[in-house]
C-alpha cells in the first residue's frame, strides 16, 4: 500500500513565548519535528510531505536533513488550509496520513494500526479525557457511529460534555480526501478551514468513518507551552528508564536519569547513580558503574569500567578495566587501553594511553601518546600549544614523570625515564635515566621579608 504522510507543522507556537518556532524545540535533545519524522520513517513505502510556515528560513535550515518534501503555507488560515497545500501532490490510489509537527511521542504501532483502519473508511485517533477542554468532540449518532466533529468555541453546552475528543490524527484514500479539501468552507467562529469538517462530508457520502485510541493520553498531547514541553521531556525520559531496567541496568533514581541518542549496545549488570546524561549514540559494555553527575557523550565504555562522579566523557573510547573521575574530563579523541587510571581534575584530549598507565591528579594531556605503564605525577601538563599550532608528546613506555612538571612539545620521554619533579622539559630525553630541569635551591640568610609600612 502507498502511503502519504502530510506532518503539518506550520504554526508559531505563541504560547512558548520563544523566538525559534515551536517544532525546533527539543525532547530529549532532538526537535518535537524530528521526532514525528523518525517515527512516521519507521511506516515504509512512506512519501513524507512537511507543512511549514513561521520561522520558515530557521526551520528549513536546522531540519534540512530530514527526508521529505518541505511545502510552504505562506497564511496560517486552519488545519484544513494547511493540508489544501499539499492536495496537488496527492494521487487518488495513495492512503493519506495526516500527523502534527508538535505531537512528539506518537507510537509506531498506534499509527500502524490506524493506517490500517484506512481501507475503504476514514481512520479517525480519538482519546477519552477527563479534562477535555479545548479540544474537538467526537459526536456519535444513535448507533455510536462518528456522524461529526464540533470544535470547542462551537460546541453546544450538551456537546462539551462529550468526554471523547479529537487528535486531529487521521488516515483516508487521496482520492477522498482532495474531493473534501476543494469544499471546505470557513463558516465558524474562528473563519478557519477546518480539516476536522471532512468526517462530516464521510458520513454524508456514506463513508465509514473507524476510531482508535492510542495507549495513554500522553502519546497525543501536543506542546503548546512550556509547562507541556517539560511534562513531555519527563514522560519520554520515564519510558527510557524502564527500558534501561527491563534491560538489566540499575538505576538508583529513574526519575533522574536522562537519554538524550541512541544507546547502540547496552551491556548486563550496569549500576547507573543520580543525574547522569548520556547523549548520542552510546556503546555500554558489562559490570559498568557510572557515578552521580556524569555526562557521556558519543563515546564507548568498555567491561569493567568504573566512573566517578561528576566526569565528563565527550567521544573518547575507555578500555576495561579503567578507572575514570572522579571531576575528569574525557575530550574527543581520548583514548584510554585496558586498566588506565584517569583521576580527579584530570583532562586528556586526542591523545591515547595505553595499558596500566595512571595519570591521577591535577593534570593536563592534550595531542600526547603515553606508553604502557607510564605514571604521571601531580600537576603535570602537555604544553601542546604555541599560540598558533599544535604539537606531540610521545611518553614511552614505563616513564615516571615528576609531580608538576610540564612537557613543552614537540618532545619525547624515552622509554624507562624518570622526570624530575617540577622540571620543564623542552628536549628529547634518554632512555632509563633521570632528567631535571630545574634551578638550584638556595637559602639566603640576609634576606628580609618586607614589612607594611604604617601610614
Amino acid at each position: 500500500m502507498k502511503l502519504t504522510t502530510i506532518i503539518l507543522a506550520a504554526g508559531k507556537g505563541t504560547r512558548m513565548r520563544s523566538d525559534k518556532p515551536k517544532i525546533l524545540h527539543c525532547i530529549a535533545g532532538k526537535s518535537l519535528l524530528e521526532h514525528v519524522h523518525s517515527m512516521s520513517s519507521g511506516l515504509g513505502n512512506n512519501d513524507i510531505k512537511i507543512v511549514y510556515g513561521h520561522g520558515g528560513e530557521q526551520v528549513r535550515t536546522n531540519l534540512k536533513h530530514l527526508d521529505a518534501q518541505w511545502i510552504e503555507q505562506t497564511q496560517q488560515l486552519g488545519t484544513g488550509h494547511a493540508v489544501q497545500q499539499v492536495s496537488e501532490f496527492l494521487a487518488d490510489d495513495t492512503t493519506v496520513l495526516i500527523l502534527y509537527g508538535d505531537v512528539p511521542l506518537l507510537k509506531l504501532k498506534t499509527v500502524q494500526a490506524l493506517v490500517e483502519n484506512a481501507v475503504d473508511a476514514l481512520a479517525l485517533l480519538t482519546v477519552t479525557l477527563e479534562e477535555p477542554s479545548g479540544y474537538g468532540r467526537i459526536v456519535r449518532d444513535e448507533h455510536q457511529q462518528v456522524s461529526k466533529i464540533v470544535e470547542q468555541k462551537d460546541a453546544t453546552a450538551e456537546q462539551l460534555l462529550i468526554k471523547e475528543v479529537n487528535t486531529g490524527i487521521m488516515a483516508v484514500n487521496g482520492g477522498l480526501l482532495k474531493n473534501w479539501l476543494a469544499r471546505l468552507e470557513n463558516n465558524n467562529a474562528q473563519k478557519e478551514f477546518y480539516l476536522t469538517d471532512v468526517i462530516a462530508m464521510a458520513v454524508n457520502e456514506g463513508v465509514k468513518v473507524i476510531t482508535s485510541q492510542p495507549d495513554n493520553e500522553d502519546e497525543v498531547l501536543g506542546v503548546n507551552d512550556r509547562m507541556q514541553l517539560a511534562h513531555l521531556e519527563r514522560v519520554f525520559q520515564a519510558g527510557q528508564a524502564r527500558h534501561f531496567m527491563v534491560r538489566g541496568v540499575t538505576l538508583m533514581d529513574p526519575a533522574r536519569f536522562d537519554v538524550r541518542g541512541e544507546i547502540e549496545h547496552l551491556g548486563y549488570d550496569i549500576d547507573i547513580d543520580v543525574n547522569v546524561i548520556l547523549e548520542g549514540n552510546i556503546n555500554i559494555g558489562n559490570h559498568v558503574s557510572i557515578g552521580a553527575n556524569t555526562v557521556i557523550r558519543n563515546s564507548v565504555i568498555a567491561d569493567h569500567v568504573t566512573i566517578l562522579p561528576n566526569s565528563i566523557i565527550e567521544e573518547a573510547e575507555i578500555g576495561q578495566g579503567c578507572r575514570v573521575g572522579p571531576f575528569a574530563r574525557l575530550r574527543p579523541e581520548a583514548k584510554l587501553a585496558e586498566n588506565v587510571h584517569v583521576g580527579n581534575f584530570v583532562e586528556i584530549k586526542k591523545s591515547t594511553v595505553a595499558e596500566g598507565s595512571k595519570v591521577n591528579h591535577l593534570s593536563y594531556i592534550g595531542d600526547s601518546i603515553i606508553g604502557s605503564r607510564v605514571n604521571i605525577g601531580a600537576g603535570t601538563i602537555t604544553c601542546n600549544y604555541d599560540g598558533v599550532n599544535k604539537f606531540q608528546t610521545i611518553i614511552e613506555d614505563d616513564v615516571f614523570i615528576g609531580s608538576n612538571s610540564q612537557l613543552v612539545a614537540p618532545v619525547t620521554i624515552g622509554k624507562n625515564a624518570t622526570i624530575g619533579a617540577g622540571s620543564t622539559i623542552t628536549q628529547n630525553t634518554p632512555q632509563d635515566q633521570l632528567t631535571l630541569a630545574r634551578a638550584r635551591q638556595i637559602s639566603i640568610a640576609t634576606w628580609q621579608r618586607p614589612v607594611k609600612k604604617e601610614k
